[in-house]
């Protein structure tokens, strides 16, 4: 059976295992704690980062962007058949996905107002981008079904959900079908089992213990926004 190894709260990990839930392929999964990285982590990851997947020969993978393609490779695509080039549209939207991982763990990790605004204005700049990519006839980013894509902007939605709910910031504010794609991703069953029983606990314990967001006044954002029906 397929390995992962994982830090709780990456969402790196999360697109890997997003990717193989969608595909119901089996796996088992351990968390090691990256203050304490064990020597045997060490020796199979040259980057020293998670996820790394290791294949039922023993193979150790690392790079989510290659253990994903690994995944599509050998376990099949999400979709049917994909041309070429439209493979590579939607890795490149992906990779727009995750290029901003860490973007958006540093604006939650902000301790004051200047940074927080300064980065999350740059988060804004990307989502509205997507936002002009979306369709309203589409329940997902390309269709009615799910695609690579999806899964890979699963750990930015599903992280600015959950700041939403604590915090009454909205990353999404004023861009509806950024918010539509959001709710579709979080009620189709996706997320489900992608990340640990105790993720939103230590997530919150992380994001939300000693940063703007939670002591600042974040949560209220500009009147015409907070008045809309984009932030209900």
């Amino acid at each position: 059976m397929l390995k992962v190894i994982s830090f709780k709260i990456c969402p790196f990990v999360q697109r890997v295992t997003a990717a193989l839930n969608a595909k119901n392929v089996p796996y088992e999964i351990e968390y090691i704690d990256l203050k304490d990285k064990p020597q045997w982590f060490l020796d199979i990851s040259p980057n020293g980062q998670v996820p790394v997947l290791i294949t039922e020969l023993g193979t150790a993978l690392f790079e989510s962007d290659a253990i994903v393609e690994y995944i599509e490779d050998e376990f099949g695509g999400i979709e049917g058949h994909v041309t070429n080039e439209q493979r590579a549209i939607d890795r490149a939207w992906s990779y727009l996905g995750t290029k901003n991982y860490l973007a958006q763990c540093g604006t939650m990790s902000s301790k004051d107002e200047e940074s927080f605004t300064q980065k999350s204005a740059k988060l804004s700049t990307v989502f509205a981008k997507v936002e002009q990519q979306l369709s309203t006839a589409n329940t997902f980013f390309k269709f009615n079904a799910l695609s690579n894509v999806d899964i890979a902007w699963l750990p930015l939605l599903h992280r600015a959900n959950i700041i939403k709910k604590h915090t009454g910031f909205d990353f999404l504010c004023g861009l509806p079908k950024m918010q539509a794609w959001q709710a579709a991703l979080l009620t189709s069953g996706v997320a489900e089992n992608t990340t640990s029983a105790d993720f939103e606990a230590l997530f919150t314990n992380f994001y939300l213990t000693n940063t703007f967001l939670v002591t600042g006044n974040s949560q209220q954002q500009d009147s015409r926004c907070a008045e809309s029906s984009c932030c209900g």
